[in-house]
């Protein structure tokens, strides 16, 4: 009896450290994703921006070149705009029917549209004030995506009130584009940034919830994606929320 309860034990210990290691293989596959693909988006949009704007000697804005008005002041502003939507919709509705590898590069070509789309920020920041709220974006992501994969609580109440959270705000963004408030743009920020740290440890739990040892190598790769997909979105959406409280305007 006690040979058995011993071998039990020790079976129960290695299947938990292969679980361990296949779930930090996992993690570190999502985690891979999302920092390359904000790599790639970050490229394109500086990439951009150096053809698409005149500046100064001290960087400062003189002008828009025919590329520049063609992207920020014309109906093409709007493609650029909504292409990145576009993406993650197809994404979200079409991954069970798509390979790993295919989910893969329809991820990086959304990376790559993104930039496009986000391009426009050094159009309307400085980039050191770009740079510093990108850094404290990085530390508060950081921290709350460990928080999210540590944690023993259950965040799925959290991740609840945390999307009704986010339906007010695309709600009330949209009517501020009538009402162009300043002070609901700024209540909206500030909002959205509580959101969205919150919003990073939910879906990093969520993502870490999802890891099955038993799952076979395609359907793992497809998990890593989306899940890659959901803290860039996370990531990108904080981004933007510091950056419209904290960031420089030219």
């Amino acid at each position: 009896m006690v040979f058995n309860k011993q071998s039990s034990v020790t079976r129960s210990s290695a299947s938990d450290a292969v679980i361990d290691q296949g779930l930090r293989a996992y993690m570190l596959k999502v985690y891979n994703y999302m920092g390359s693909a904000l790599a790639l988006t970050g490229f394109i949009a500086l990439f951009t921006f150096k053809f698409a704007a005149v500046t100064g000697p001290n960087g400062e804005l003189i002008g828009l070149t025919s590329l520049g008005n063609s992207l920020y002041n014309s109906g093409l502003a709007w493609v650029v705009m909504l292409a990145p939507l576009g993406v993650v919709f197809y994404m979200s509705f079409g991954i069970a029917k798509m390979s790993a590898s295919k989910a893969q590069t329809v991820f990086w070509i959304f990376a790559a549209l993104m930039g496009l789309s986000l391009s426009s920020i050094f159009i309307a920041y400085t980039g050191t004030s770009i740079t510093r709220v990108f850094f404290i974006t990085a530390g508060t992501f950081g921290a709350m995506s460990i928080y999210g994969y540590t944690t023993k609580r259950d965040l799925t109440k959290l991740g609840s009130f945390l999307m009704m959270g986010l339906f007010g705000i695309i709600i009330a963004s949209l009517v501020n584009i009538f009402m162009k408030s300043t002070m609901m743009y700024f209540v909206i920020s500030i909002i959205g940034v509580l959101v969205f740290v919150g919003l990073t440890a939910y879906d990093t739990q969520k993502i870490k919830n999802m890891y099955l040892v038993s799952d076979s190598g395609e359907m793992m790769g497809k998990k890593a994606v989306m899940g890659a997909l959901t803290l860039y979105l996370d990531f990108i959406n904080l981004f933007i929320m510091l950056l419209r409280l904290f960031g420089q305007r030219r």
